[in-house]
């Protein structure tokens, strides 16, 4: 990872500070494995730079953005570059706070606490990644406060007061376009740093693109990206839902035109059939085939 942020041209001094970060924490052998391994790399050096530094001064992240602007990919990025361990939880409508602490288990004979990810977390000094935090309700929410701010501590009742390790970070994200979010609460807010994610560039994408199937010939980069693109400005237009709007769908389709598969019918798969109404479906088949010729076959998609 933090030969991919050199190559991304992250400041030396920020990188040098990551290096003293992972030699000065150490890890137990038991979590190593939790490291992530990330399948995604996220281009963009200054939100890099932002992320980094926020966490370097010891606070919290909260990712805020639209559909496909890469905010888990650079939540699990970021607890690769500074070689934490990480505790993914993901928010919905009935999670408590014994689904994020822990709770009473009997084993052995007597009442014991099995504990949750964020007290694992805490404890292992890892990076605890808060997927949709705003799909949660609030009160569930704050048993998280004395968490997040400066006590950084967190009440098991009936049990220890438990001190989170030096290491330990939170990185959450959010996104307001999805079914069942809400607003989160200003105390809640004020207990991160806030970075709005800014859209992925024709740039990046093709950026993300080569990286992942180098053996995709430029021209068809291009036209991905660009029908990547389309996708979006019909989006934005408010001419089409964001069902479509799927860079997942996309990697995974052209893995799909790696392995063989026709590539209208591997977008289809990957993005034409998340389209539910008819009107929809029609005009993403329309922009791929403005894009890419019916009779395109795997030879000419990729050099191997």
């Amino acid at each position: 990872m933090l030969d991919f942020l050199r190559a991304e041209g992250v400041s030396p001094r920020i990188l040098s500070e990551i290096e003293h970060y992972r030699s000065f924490y150490k890890i137990n052998d038991e979590v190593k494995s939790r490291i992530p391994q990330p399948a995604y790399h996220y281009y963009g050096k200054e939100i890099w730079e932002q992320a980094a530094t926020t966490l370097l001064a010891g606070e919290n992240l909260l990712l805020v953005g639209p559909k496909a602007t890469g905010k888990n990919v650079l939540a699990e990025g970021l607890a690769a570059a500074f070689g934490r361990p990480g505790w993914d939880v993901s928010f919905y409508i009935n999670t408590d706070a014994a689904s994020l602490i822990g709770t009473d288990t009997f084993e052995n004979g007597k009442v014991t606490l099995r504990e949750g990810p964020i007290l694992r977390c805490a404890q292992e000094g890892g990076f605890g990644i808060l997927d949709e935090i705003n799909m949660a309700k609030n009160e569930s929410l704050a048993v998280l406060h004395a968490t997040l701010d400066f006590r950084r501590v967190i009440d098991v009742p009936g049990y220890d007061r438990i001190v989170l390790n030096d290491a330990t970070r939170f990185i959450a994200t959010m996104n307001y376009g999805y079914a069942g979010t809400r607003e989160i609460n200003e105390a809640l807010a004020s207990r991160f740093m806030v970075i709005n994610m800014p859209i992925i560039s024709g740039d990046n994408l093709k950026k993300l693109l080569s990286a992942q199937f180098p053996t995709l010939k430029s021209e068809y980069v291009q036209q991905f990206s660009e029908l990547f693109q389309d996708i979006r400005r019909k989006c934005d237009s408010a001419e089409i839902s964001t069902k479509a709007l799927d860079l997942r769908g996309l990697l995974a389709s052209i893995r799909l035109m790696h392995s063989g598969l026709d590539p209208v019918a591997a977008l289809r798969l990957g993005l034409v059939n998340k389209c539910f109404e008819e009107f929809e479906h029609q005009l993403v088949e329309d922009l791929i085939a403005v894009r890419l010729p019916s009779a395109l076959g795997r030879d000419q998609l990729f050099t191997d």
